[in-house]
């Protein structure tokens, strides 16, 4: 039997976990009519971000100290999530600065969502087992709509590794500032 204690973790942890889908799917689907892609995408940062309310910013990863080794490991995160990008021929994308302010609001947003709060959840009613897992395949299944079947392979590589970042080093800013990084790039 399931005792009381452990029902309320596990309840928050489906209820934050099917919000996020449905914000995630949703923004996809907005994202097929061209004139909506730059309003989804701030909205749905925000609405993911929202996610954190109610949490202290430390069981977030969120605190302030060393955060100058915290951004440091980020850019070294966002080095290793461009990789896939440094084999491709051409150059990178140049984003106009409408759609690059949205990028950043979905990168945040999603952070925010997968690796800070359902991260959280994830972790009171499982550990860090559960939490990396539980994040890397919603964070997974999030992106079914919005990329290839043969994308979401490296869409879970990263998910992990960001996921394994947060449970490792206790960190959200790292997997903030690589998933910017690699949202500009890619």
């Amino acid at each position: 039997m399931i005792s009381a204690v452990r029902l309320r973790p596990a309840v928050r942890a489906a209820v934050l976990g099917a919000y996020v889908l449905a914000v995630e799917w949703t923004r996809a689907l907005a994202m097929r009519e061209p004139d909506f892609v730059v309003p989804a995408l701030l909205l749905g940062g925000a609405a993911l971000a929202a996610t954190a309310w109610g949490w202290p910013a430390e069981r977030l990863g969120l605190g302030t100290s060393r955060l100058g080794l915290r951004l440091l490991g980020g850019f070294a995160l966002g080095a290793v999530l461009l990789l896939p990008a440094a084999v491709r021929e051409g150059s990178a994308p140049v984003l106009p600065v409408s759609l690059a302010i949205a990028a950043v609001a979905v990168s945040v947003g999603e952070e925010v969502a997968f690796r800070g709060a359902l991260y959280a959840a994830l972790d009171e009613i499982g550990g860090a087992p559960v939490a990396v897992l539980g994040s890397t395949v919603l964070w997974t299944l999030a992106h079914a709509l919005s990329h290839p079947t043969a994308f979401l392979g490296a869409v879970a590589a990263a998910g992990l590794l960001l996921a394994l970042w947060r449970w490792a080093v206790k960190d959200l800013v790292g997997p903030i500032v690589a998933h910017v990084i690699a949202d500009f790039a890619l």
